[in-house]
């Protein structure tokens, strides 16, 4: 019995070890790819920033440039809306166009208060943010009327219960892609 007990040991400890192995790789592979630790600090946004959109890509994208002239694609952090056109590997949804054109009518040709959280870029060099036209915030408001769905990618959580009841607010209701379809999802 003894004997057992000991290779269940020695099995346990080298499980372990992996395990210690495999979460400080991912870790170092998320640091290294998608998170910007310290963006803030490097570059010379504040927490909060003034700009003005001028161009919507989709219904979670769009260009934007800054009071000093710089020109930045945003992406609102905690959504994800359907894709108004086919690109890299994700595929056109007929929802698209009316999230896009939803948020377009928002705030095309706007200032907006864009907000920052922990995390400032995507893996594809999108500046991740928050935004607000006025006393709306825009990413709750795009899940609360259905244009799109809750995303949350850790550490970019602070209005995540907010969302969370906003989705809830759309589904019960059935507005938007809630209308739609039971479950909508984006390949």
């Amino acid at each position: 019995m003894k004997k057992w007990v000991n290779i269940a040991v020695k099995l346990g400890m080298i499980a372990l070890f992996f395990l210690i192995i495999f979460l400080m790789s991912c870790s170092h592979s998320e640091h290294t790819t998608f998170r910007s630790t310290g963006f803030l600090d490097k570059s010379n946004l504040s927490h909060t920033d003034y700009v003005n959109v001028y161009k919507v890509i989709d219904g979670d994208t769009f260009w934007v440039k800054n009071k000093k002239g710089k020109n930045l694609k945003i992406r609102l952090i905690g959504i994800d809306a359907p894709e108004d056109r086919s690109a890299f590997k994700k595929k056109k949804h007929p929802f698209g166009k009316v999230s896009k054109g939803y948020l377009d009518s928002l705030i095309h040709d706007q200032e907006i208060r864009l907000e920052y959280d922990i995390d400032s870029l995507d893996r594809f060099g999108r500046t991740l943010a928050y935004a607000y036209l006025d006393d709306t915030f825009i990413n709750e408001a795009l899940i609360k009327y259905g244009y799109a769905v809750l995303m949350t990618i850790p550490p970019n959580v602070r209005y995540v219960s907010q969302f969370i009841e906003g989705q809830n607010y759309a589904r019960s209701n059935q507005l938007g892609l809630w209308k739609l379809y039971e479950n909508p999802v984006f390949d």
